[in-house]
């Protein structure tokens, strides 16, 4: 059977004006809307019967939060109230682990995912991976929704080597005798490879990084690349919308909505959720609508996620706005009235290499987002290295610069952080 290759439509879609991308979005979205109210009862309870149907409206609609699906989950409705399908029309079901141990169940019809596997392969394809090049994977394709992104790699004619989670010698065998150009995994563990492994000699070319903030981060970035030897590109998805649906090109400023006609994005204020314009340089939290979902669509879901805006041209030819995560807004701390989000941390410390292995953790003092300076942080210096006065203060002194906060720097021996095949932890309270 031949390779599926980047279709010309895909191209056509990815570099349409954004303005007629609008006017699509917005037929699709008075079709959402009405099936929404057709089928939803968490929608037509939330919204009611006087409900403008124009995208350009969208803002004046309430906003969904995670918690209020959680809410109408019952044994008998296990998807919860916003489930609007037959349950003879699903074809996979995914699930979340939850805060609290229970699984959130993610529902699919097969439009649903054919439509989560296009936009995965637009968002990896703008990394610059193409036909017939090898890729190693590192996510689990068990019952988490990063399993529907692998279905991508197929699509775009990819030599698809998965290996999954917790296989780290079976990785790096894989890179050693298969020869790929391109891995898929966590910031985290990018990292913990290229400082455990010498990879700078291997056939990687690609390192394709999503699943947390940090693949954005420019000093963070550049230790990656250094370690790798390969140019590194990010990708973000949310569970409850979308895997993948944001992708970076070989630009390298900025993730391009892949789901471009499938999802609508917005910009808010995290704290009071007003709606803010989708300029260039702007933050906020994004917010993602559905606009061709069948069975659990979401309309102005908080992602939580702490975003940076950019919508100057990109050379790669492809339109419409670009984001950078910044971190996510429940991880946010707030120090006399300075928001301050842990990987922004770690970004800053990462600028001390090689005298700092880059791993760090954010040791607040009290319970809540509110606190009091210095605020602690732990920051792991390089293997062999030993504890330097002058490195910590000079460390704090780049922090309260560019943060514009006070710490506490305690250097801590290499080793001591723990390492991650998946998710970094930068906080500990």
């Amino acid at each position: 059977m031949p390779r599926r290759r980047r279709s010309s439509t895909s191209a056509e879609v990815e570099t349409r004006p954004w303005r007629k991308q609008l006017s699509l979005d917005d037929e699709s979205y008075r079709t959402q809307i009405a099936y929404l109210l057709e089928r939803s009862p968490f929608y037509r309870e939330k919204l009611g019967s006087s409900v403008s149907d124009r995208l350009a409206d969208i803002a004046q609609l309430p906003l969904t939060a995670k918690e209020e699906l959680r809410a109408t989950v019952t044994p008998e409705s296990p998807f919860g109230a916003h489930f609007c399908s037959e349950p003879s029309e699903l074809v996979r079901i995914y699930s979340t682990s939850g805060t609290t141990g229970a699984p959130s169940y993610v529902p699919l019809t097969a439009g649903d995912l054919d439509n989560w596997v296009t936009a995965s392969a637009r968002s990896y394809a703008a990394s610059g991976i193409a036909a017939g090049q090898r890729i190693v994977s590192t996510y689990n394709a068990g019952p988490f929704v990063a399993g529907a992104a692998l279905g991508a790699f197929e699509r775009l004619g990819l030599t698809h080597i998965p290996v999954g989670t917790g296989n780290t010698d079976r990785l790096v065998r894989a890179i050693e005798q298969l020869r790929p150009q391109a891995v898929v995994l966590t910031p985290s563990y990018a990292a913990h490879l290229a400082e455990s492994f010498d990879l700078r000699g291997s056939s990687v070319e690609r390192v394709l990084v999503a699943g947390e903030p940090g693949g954005g981060e420019p000093a963070f970035r550049a230790q990656l690349e250094d370690g790798w030897g390969a140019k590194v590109t990010e990708a973000m998805g949310i569970g409850d919308i979308g895997v993948s649906l944001w992708g970076e090109c070989e630009e390298q400023d900025g993730m391009h909505l892949g789901a471009r006609g499938l999802v609508h994005a917005e910009l808010i204020d995290p704290e009071t959720g007003a709606a803010l314009e989708l300029e260039d340089g702007a933050e906020g939290e994004l917010v993602l609508t559905h606009l061709r979902h069948r069975a659990a669509p979401l309309l102005r879901f908080r992602t939580r996620d702490h975003v940076e805006v950019r919508t100057s041209p990109c050379r790669c030819g492809r339109t419409g706005p670009r984001i950078r995560c910044l971190g996510r807004t429940d991880d946010m701390l707030i120090v006399r009235g300075v928001n301050v989000f842990p990987s922004a941390v770690r970004d800053v410390v990462s600028g001390f290499a090689p005298e700092v292995s880059g791993h760090v953790l954010v040791r607040p003092q009290s319970a809540g987002v509110k606190q009091e300076p210095p605020l602690p942080v732990s920051v792991e210096l390089a293997r062999d290295a030993t504890p330097d006065t002058a490195l910590a203060d000079a460390i704090r002194e780049r922090l309260r610069s560019v943060l514009v906060i006070q710490t506490r720097v305690e250097l801590v021996p290499w080793g001591s952080l723990a390492r991650s095949e998946y998710k970094s932890k930068l906080v500990e309270r």
